[in-house]
């Protein structure tokens, strides 16, 4: 087996003992389950015993039953009722992708179950992979990228192939995802990094290539694991952590510190890049409700305001502006 751990910037902590309450932050104890080709049985039996050490999220890889003619399945079907049994007994949210029959559409899709074992959540693979049409019964696109608020925090989906298009991971962020799963049928490695460095929120893997990578808010490689047979990552993430330009916010922070000290501090200080990372020393602290009220803003907010309104002076949208003349231009 190949195994490489590593925290960044206080992160990540491999204990379950973070969600009793003596832990500061909003913790989020996670486990990413890899493999590919094991039965049902054999991973309801592992869910079942992972799952009673402390858990809130479990999450599988892309349509781990399979995807052929033969493979697929309604929301009813044998695999997301074992699923909901055991977010049930366990009280944890999991995630199990399908290969999803929805009356005459095949998709390939999400499932989350909450801690009473209920769907409640489905999302659609926006961009499946070409192999997807060649089926007998061709699997559809989805439509949209939403974000589920769960207990814990707001977090959004994508599969596989959608990491190569910006415009989900775009449309996650600006719906506030603070962590996003991303069940897969490969790694990606350095392509899922790009996007946690541009929306900073944490990203999450399962694969059937039986790996798990966990990226930052800061857009590091926070973990990496990768076994040869069915890999089992544990991790535990705080959501409350907060990432903020040194532009406009220097003043306050030190406000905030100085008045806060025993509760807040600040973990990193990113020179090159002028980012600086809050948070909470004290349960029931958060350090970024606390940011807020001294007036602070998050770096994903800086940036969309400043978008915002500079197309505002300019009179019109960049963005849009330079895709329309990229497609008058035939993509020249």
């Amino acid at each position: 087996m190949h195994r490489r751990t590593f925290a960044a910037a206080g992160a990540l902590a491999l204990c379950a003992a973070a969600y009793a309450g003596t832990a500061a932050g909003r913790p989020v104890r996670i486990i990413s389950l890899s493999f590919n080709s094991v039965p049902l049985e054999a991973v309801r039996d592992l869910i079942d015993t992972q799952a009673a050490k402390g858990v809130d999220l479990v999450i599988l890889p892309e349509t781990w039953r399979g995807q052929k003619d033969d493979t697929m399945e309604t929301l009813d079907g044998p695999t997301i009722r074992a699923m909901s049994e055991l977010a049930r007994k366990h009280r944890t949210y999991i995630v199990s992708p399908i290969d999803r029959l929805d009356g005459a559409r095949r998709v390939n899709s999400a499932i989350l179950l909450d801690r009473a074992g209920r769907i409640v959540f489905v999302y659609d693979k926006v961009f499946p992979y070409w192999s997807e049409f060649d089926h007998k019964t061709k699997v559809q696109a989805g439509f949209a990228a939403p974000v589920y608020q769960a207990d814990f925090g707001r977090v959004g989906f994508a599969i596989c192939f959608d990491v190569n298009f910006p415009e989900v991971w775009k449309s996650l962020a600006d719906q506030g995802a603070e962590l996003v799963v991303w069940p897969s049928a490969y790694s990606a490695g350095t392509t899922l990094q790009a996007h946690a460095l541009n929306h900073h929120f944490y990203i999450v893997t399962s694969t059937l290539t039986r790996d798990c990578i966990v990226y930052d808010i800061t857009g590091e490689e926070i973990f990496y694991q990768k076994s040869k047979d069915i890999n089992v990552a544990r991790v535990t993430l705080d959501l409350d952590r907060g990432i903020y330009h040194q532009n406009f916010n220097i003043p306050k922070r030190d406000k905030l510190l100085q008045e806060h000290a025993d509760s807040v501090e600040q973990e990193r200080w990113m020179d090159r890049e002028q980012w600086f990372v809050l948070r909470s020393r004290r349960p029931g602290v958060s350090a970024r409700e606390l940011a807020r009220k001294y007036g602070m803003e998050e770096l994903r907010d800086y940036i969309n305001r400043s978008r915002r309104d500079i197309d505002q002076m300019r009179g019109w949208e960049f963005r849009k502006r330079t895709e329309a003349g990229t497609a008058s231009s035939g993509g020249r």
